[in-house]
């Protein structure tokens, strides 16, 4: 019999302890890949190529005051500048206040929205009816199929902001690589009747990422003295914040991450300790018959990290299928920009592996070097 093969009868010696084990371990590390997945997701990767040559700039003081649109044409005479799009929120309800079919519903300039948000896929033809249409409107591919909408249909949205309700075609269906519940139409629909003069938000669309920082601190600086200062800033790190509204998110995750890291060595810690404990003897026969300390340490380890193992494997596949169910979730909100990569992944069978060797390394370094006739003496 091979080494590898007496770890692996001896990892399921006990099997109700060895499945509780792995289940138990299995639910860490979904925990753990599932808090680096958010992390990954947020802090290191671009959700999208084209966002990383997008900024948003917006009012400094809060993102519900408006500025005033002639800064669109100031911020576009800027270098580097590809182009700029306003963007304004209704605020309407579409439903009851229980209704899990809310969406977003953003007006917008259509004839340069999707020359900044290049990544959404729409037939030209629905592009030109939507440009054409004042009232028209476009959704996404998820959205659409929700709620059973096809090109053409009604869509009243009762107003809470404003004092009427917002009556759309529907136009257009894009696609996204990021689900979104949103909705676009023309702003122009909404300006006619409340003649405000202001926007909420401008998309700045750079000509490259490194001109990025860049254009944020020259669109600060030039409206720093005016009665309407601005924040400008890549958009993703504008999503971040907007995340970050609920508290110190890293801190939450990390804090997380290290409780989760904690608890892992303590369940596998255990699980090794008390099955070294009843097999004093077996190592003491093992030693008479020439099996080394350094064979005998290496046979524990191995069964600590086959247990992680197997309980890191459980854990990737419930991730992919929560991922997966969150991202296609309706009303999934930040949800819909978590991927869960192979670089991920491999953090985490890395990270199982480590708590494998921790936590057999001193019951099993000890034991490797017991005493062959106290060993045998031992009962249990």
């Amino acid at each position: 019999m091979t080494l590898t093969r007496l770890v692996g009868r001896n990892v399921w010696r006990n099997r109700r302890r060895s499945v509780l084990t792995i289940l138990s371990l299995s639910f860490s590390f979904l925990l753990l890949t599932f808090m680096m997945t958010i992390w990954r997701s947020f802090y290191v990767e671009h959700w999208t190529t084209q966002g990383a040559l997008r900024l948003v700039c917006r009012h400094r003081v809060s993102l519900f005051v408006a500025m005033p649109s002639y800064y669109r044409e100031k911020i576009l005479a800027l270098p580097g500048v590809v182009n700029v799009t306003p963007m304004n929120q209704f605020w309407g309800r579409y439903g009851d206040e229980k209704s899990k079919n809310g969406f977003l519903q953003i007006g917008v300039d259509p004839q340069q929205f999707l020359n900044v948000y290049a990544e959404y896929e729409i037939p030209a033809v629905q592009v030109a009816a939507w440009q054409q249409d004042p009232a028209g409107a476009i959704a996404g591919t998820e959205l659409a199929q929700q709620l059973g909408w096809k090109l053409g249909d009604r869509i009243v949205v009762p107003g809470v902001k404003y004092p009427f309700d917002l009556e759309l075609t529907l136009r257009g269906i894009y696609k996204t690589p990021i689900p979104t519940q949103v909705v676009f139409f023309n702003w122009n629909y909404v300006e006619q009747k409340i003649h405000r003069g202001k926007d909420d938000v401008f998309l700045i669309l750079a000509d490259s990422p490194r001109d990025v920082g860049r254009i944020a601190a020259a669109v600060d600086k030039l409206f720093h003295n005016a009665p309407e200062p601005t924040r400008t800033e890549a958009e993703q790190t504008f999503d971040i914040d907007m995340v970050s509204t609920i508290g110190n998110v890293k801190a939450f995750l990390l804090s997380i991450c290290l409780a989760v890291l904690f608890a892992t060595l303590l369940v596998s810690a255990n699980t090794i300790a008390m099955s070294i404990r009843e097999r004093g003897r077996e190592v003491a026969v093992l030693r008479a018959l020439g099996f080394t300390p350094k064979v005998i340490l290496g046979l524990f380890v191995g069964e600590s990290v086959a247990l992680c193992v197997a309980g890191w494997l459980l854990a990737s596949l419930a991730a992919g299928a929560l991922v997966y169910a969150l991202v296609h979730s309706s009303g999934g909100g930040f949800a819909v920009f978590l991927r869960l990569r192979v670089q991920t992944i491999v953090w985490s069978l890395l990270i199982a592996g480590l708590v494998g060797v921790l936590s057999a390394a001193f019951p099993a370094y000890r034991v490797s070097r017991l005493n062959i006739v106290e060993g045998l003496r031992q009962i249990g």
